[in-house]
């Protein structure tokens, strides 16, 4: 009769437990004494070091306090023109109006990605307070909550995003075009976010050169451990010729090879910017 093969992760089990019966048998111990205790659990318990602070502590600009929403709006085909309008009147009226502790960043149509989709940024000076203090005051503006009915009607479906900006990256202040805005964003293991920080904070002076870095940004709220990476080209063409000049600087493909392990999935948006954007 065969016999079935045994796992050898099976058979190191035995190994150890048996040379540990021979240790009681030995001395007289058994497992009950808490000293043994200790030693049979570290077999399998993995120890790991505590940690001292927050990974959003840890990697986002502290001095400024801001916070982030990334607005992810897909639209229905025959409105998107319509939309782009009556979204650009009400981000002008907030973005100027000195009562709402938010301003607009930058707003986008999806050209390479999801179609007929529209990606807005915005900046809360002052952090959660200050998204407080707006949400307050929109929730009691009767003029907003009727544009918000309307573009309901236009909308398929929309998702958003607390984010916190990167401490090494570029601020995104407003910038003069015609660009696009290529959106990286990486889906990470959990745990990894630190790690990741840590490698890009030197990578990050690879691709500073041609100015094409805009922004970078981590989640707190929604999607966890996702990150986004904000660049800008003139065009296709110039994001593959600095694309391609990042791999002939010592160092980058370094920072690809310890940080790619730390992605479960990674996407990436060609974007145009709309009209009223900050960002062109």
């Amino acid at each position: 009769m065969a016999t079935a093969a045994v796992p050898c992760a099976w058979l190191r089990g035995q190994n150890i437990l048996y040379r540990y019966s021979v240790r009681v048998h030995r001395t007289g111990r058994s497992f009950s004494d808490s000293s043994d205790k200790g030693w049979f659990r570290s077999l399998f318990v993995h120890k790991v070091d505590a940690r001292k602070d927050a990974h959003s502590n840890l990697l986002s600009k502290r001095e400024t306090s801001n916070l982030y929403k990334i607005q992810f709006h897909n639209v229905k085909p025959e409105c998107l023109e319509a939309y782009n309008t009556l979204e650009a009147e009400v981000q002008n009226r907030l973005h100027h109006d000195q009562d709402y502790p938010c301003e607009v960043v930058g707003s986008w149509n999806t050209w390479y990605g999801d179609q007929d989709q529209a990606v807005h940024l915005w900046r809360y000076n002052g952090g959660y307070p200050a998204l407080t203090d707006c949400l307050k005051k929109l929730n009691e503006n009767k003029e907003y909550l009727e544009f918000r009915k309307e573009r309901a009607k236009m909308l398929i479906s929309r998702r958003n995003q607390l984010l916190l900006e990167f401490s090494f990256w570029n601020e995104p202040f407003p910038r003069p075009g015609p660009n696009i805005y290529e959106m990286r964003t990486y889906n990470l293991k959990p745990g990894t976010m630190i790690e990741w920080g840590n490698h890009w904070a030197r990578a990050i002076r690879y691709r500073q050169e041609n100015n094409e870095a805009v922004g970078g940004f981590f989640s707190q709220i929604g999607d966890l451990y996702v990150v986004h990476h904000l660049w800008a080209y003139e065009n296709l063409q110039s994001r593959e010729e600095t694309r391609n000049s990042a791999w002939l600087k010592d160092g980058w493909d370094s920072s690809v090879y310890y940080t790619v392990p730390l992605i479960r999935s990674m996407e990436s948006r060609i974007m145009i910017p709309t009209k009223s954007s900050p960002l062109q």
